[in-house]
């Protein structure tokens, strides 16, 4: 016989109210942005009004966690989903301030026609139009007496029909009557299988992260500090996306200014690099993956409700000593050195502009391999290498795109096991061996994805090389990448069109790309490589510039050798472009081949 997962009840909406100001329901996102705009918190009561669904509440109870005491303290129900119709309720039927985008808090503020019985987001005009009751949440407030504000509505509104006022005012008064329905989870329900209901239950289809669940765990606990790390993960986020909030979170919240947290986190005031802007996830999957030795944010959520791995019990000590190595993973993470440090390594692997990393897990383990040596305290230059070869493969292979948190628990026990150099050298022996360079990344690079990983590395490697621009002189790559400057084709596009290959998957290969400026692409126009390469040494012949600033057949060719570009493209036309891909490409595996040597 299966076991029912969960009880469902319907409650009047005062009920869920008064859970919640006494703290039997907690919400973890209390102290974050509130996305709902103002419209939809006006619907959303109208809805309530009208007796219309409005969705269930769905929470997930703590488990029951023994003290060091011997005694057992009861856990609390966690509201993991319903957040913003909670808030929204908060906000406008009891005045709650709420959370802005830059983290100031503000009113929303909904009036009501009691004619119409028509909801509104409150705005100048209707605060000067008295037919409107112009915040409803004064309805609300205990001291509100129904007879006496009809009395003054009516004395400002003469002709209106005094019962239909005080029926339709009343009845608004009477929607915290209203019954709402709660979903409660098992408390010993994992995280697989809570997702699951969720994504069942929930009508809009949305997909709650494991990463969601820990932050909801970490949000609601105040005995161990929760509460304020939730604040310095959401935080160090905002900051490194916007520097400028650094003012305006000293004025909005002087208790988490007083914190260590943001003593280490101060640094990104200044700060306007981009390369590397960290979600919550990346920041959980770091910290705890680095300090824990494991991949999984379910045994994160575990770990910080205090469960025993071996009894499968809860245990306050455990959850106590979670919270602590959390703390300090999260202060690792957000240490000016380290993250610096971490920005610094990809840069030196050619890594220069956020536009080349599509893969933010890469950058992520790269992160924890980096905290990890660090703490085994290897040679700084080692671990520059170490951690630019293993990004560079990981990108190269794809390996965090899948299932990353299977692939993270993966790697960083057998970094622990095996040692790091051996498990790195093991791995690299076994994922770029001499098939993956002469076989596998050509035929990888048959793609026509200019945001491709194959295509970004390949940059990457020009970048560390020092290679100038296509048909460039002095500019090079990684000022064209870094400026923003085009990707342009090696057979013009258009050249490509008027010759039979119209297909964008055809003209539009890796292997026609170069980085190029775009007044000598605006030069080269439609023409043949023949044609225009036949110019050019022309040029470096009589001296007369047309396509960049190239004077010599030497630099000539050193530039052609730098792009991979086979010298048969000097005798090339249309005919020969399927020739010209299949050897470019194994000159470009060759060249990222040397470069990942050179790491």
């Amino acid at each position: 016989m299966i076991l029912q997962q969960y009880s469902v009840n319907q409650y009047p909406v005062q009920t869920i109210i008064t859970w919640i100001l006494s703290e039997e329901i907690a919400i973890p996102e209390i102290q974050r942005p509130f996305v709902w705009n103002a419209t939809k918190v006006r619907d959303f009561i109208d809805s309530l009004y009208r007796g219309y669904p409005v969705g269930y509440l769905i929470t997930w109870r703590n488990p029951d966690v023994r003290l060091k005491d011997g005694t057992t303290a009861a856990g609390k129900r966690i509201l993991i989903d319903g957040q913003q119709r909670v808030t929204a309720i908060l906000a406008s039927i009891l005045g709650k301030e709420i959370v802005d985008d830059d983290y100031r808090k503000k009113r929303i503020v909904i009036a009501f026609h009691p004619q119409e019985r028509r909801f509104e987001v409150s705005n100048p005009a209707i605060q000067k139009n008295k037919s409107w009751i112009q915040d409803i949440s004064m309805v609300f407030s205990p001291s509100y007496n129904i007879l006496d504000h009809l009395e003054e509505y009516c004395s400002q509104n003469p002709h209106v029909d005094k019962n239909e006022v005080y029926k339709n005012v009343d009845y608004l008064k009477g929607i915290v009557n209203n019954s709402i329905g709660l979903i409660e989870l098992n408390s010993d329900l994992d995280i697989e299988t809570v997702t699951e209901i969720f994504i069942r239950i929930n009508s809009q289809g949305v997909v709650l992260s494991q990463a969601d669940f820990a932050m909801s765990k970490i949000a609601v606990n105040q005995n161990f500090g929760g509460n304020m790390l939730r604040r310095a993960i959401d935080y160090f986020c905002h900051l490194a996306r916007t520097p400028e909030f650094y003012d305006q979170l000293i004025e909005i919240d002087s208790e988490f200014v007083q914190t260590e947290y943001f003593k280490k986190m101060a640094w990104l005031r200044n700060e306007t690099d981009d390369l590397y802007d960290p979600s919550y996830t990346d920041m959980l999957r770091v910290a705890f993956t680095s300090k824990f030795q494991r991949g999984r944010l379910q045994d994160l959520v575990a770990l910080i409700s205090g469960r025993n791995f071996e009894t499968r019990e809860y245990e306050e000590s455990i959850a106590e000593e979670s919270f602590a190595s959390l703390s300090e993973g999260i202060m690792d993470y957000i240490n000016e050195n380290n993250f610096k440090n971490l920005l610094m390594i990809l840069r030196s692997a050619g890594f220069v502009d956020s536009s080349m990393i599509r893969s933010q897990n890469a950058i992520n383990f790269a992160y924890i391999l980096y905290l990890t040596l660090r703490s085994q305290r290897m040679n700084p230059a080692r671990i520059e290498s170490l951690v630019r070869k293993w990004f560079v493969l990981s990108v190269l292979t794809g390996r965090y795109s899948g299932a990353p948190e299977s692939q993270f628990d993966y790697d960083i026990r057998r970094i622990h096991e095996q040692g790091t150099e051996d498990f790195i050298t093991m791995t690299i022996d076994a994922e770029l061996s001499d098939a993956f360079w002469n076989i596998g990344l050509p035929q990888q690079m048959n793609s026509s994805v200019a945001s491709s990983p194959y295509f970004n590395v390949y940059l990457a490697s020009q970048v560390k090389m020092h290679d100038k621009g296509f048909l460039s002189k002095d500019i090079l790559v990684h000022d064209l990448i870094t400026q923003k400057g085009d990707v342009h084709h090696v057979f013009p596009k258009e050249y490509l069109k008027i010759n039979g290959y119209d297909n964008r998957t055809m003209y539009n290969q890796i292997a026609n790309y170069v980085i190029m400026q775009s007044e000598i692409n605006i030069a080269i126009g439609k023409r043949s490589p023949r044609e225009y390469l036949a110019e050019i040494k022309s040029q470096c012949d009589s001296g007369v510039l047309r396509y960049g600033g190239i004077t010599t057949e030497e630099e000539l060719l050193e530039n052609l050798e730098s792009h991979c570009i086979p010298l048969e493209l000097m005798n090339m036309e249309a005919a020969d472009y399927p020739d010209f891909l299949a050897k470019r490409r194994k000159l470009m595996a060759k060249k990222i081949k040397r470069y990942f040597e050179m790491l």
